[in-house]
């Protein structure tokens, strides 16, 4: 009667990283993903680490969420530096650096289960299990690294040759079926 997808799975594993020139982006190194305010008031998870600074010096993804736990920026900043750890350490135009905040990471004990609601960002689910705060670089959690974002973690070379051994596949029974359907015919 026909085909139809079985089902559809994430891989979570690690991407290659890769160096930017932007103090705001910043790449998990290991297990974990970024907390996002969406605006209905529920919480988003991503790994996408393209952050940028809003008009109110708050924290925000390219599409302008906010990043939990909230990190305010001071206008008058002159460095910013994220250590592996998620603090975040602003340097004033008086050479003084303060400590403005945290980053937490989420932790899931599924992280398969996560429901994928575009733009990077996932929600948790049954499945996935409740989402657990953790301090980067403890308890499993991966590190920060700032200046760097994580690209995409697909092997295009694997993923062609599937794609090139599916099709040979497909066309094999194909003509078997073929052969087949020939000998049906050549008995009648």
């Amino acid at each position: 009667l026909g085909v139809q997808v079985g089902a559809v799975y994430r891989i979570h594993e690690q991407g290659s990283l890769k160096q930017t020139s932007n103090s705001f982006d910043l790449a998990i190194q290991g297990d974990g993903y970024f907390q996002i305010q969406l605006p209905n008031g529920d919480l988003a998870f991503t790994r996408d680490g393209t952050f940028q600074l809003n008009e109110a010096g708050q924290l925000v993804t390219h599409d302008g969420f906010p990043v939990q736990p909230g990190i305010n920026v001071t206008p008058n900043a002159t460095d910013v530096t994220v250590n592996a750890s998620g603090e975040i350490l602003v340097t004033g135009a008086d050479g003084a650096t303060a400590n403005v905040g945290s980053l937490q990471l989420a932790m899931f004990p599924n992280p398969g289960g996560l429901s994928a609601v575009g733009d990077n960002l996932f929600v948790a689910t049954e499945s996935s299990g409740a989402a657990g705060a953790a301090t980067p670089g403890i308890n499993g959690a991966g590190t920060v690294l700032q200046g760097f974002v994580e690209s995409s973690n697909v092997n295009a070379i694997e993923e062609v040759s599937a794609l090139v051994r599916a099709s040979r596949a497909y066309e094999m029974n194909s003509k078997v079926m073929a052969a087949a359907d020939q000998m049906m015919a050549t008995r009648r």
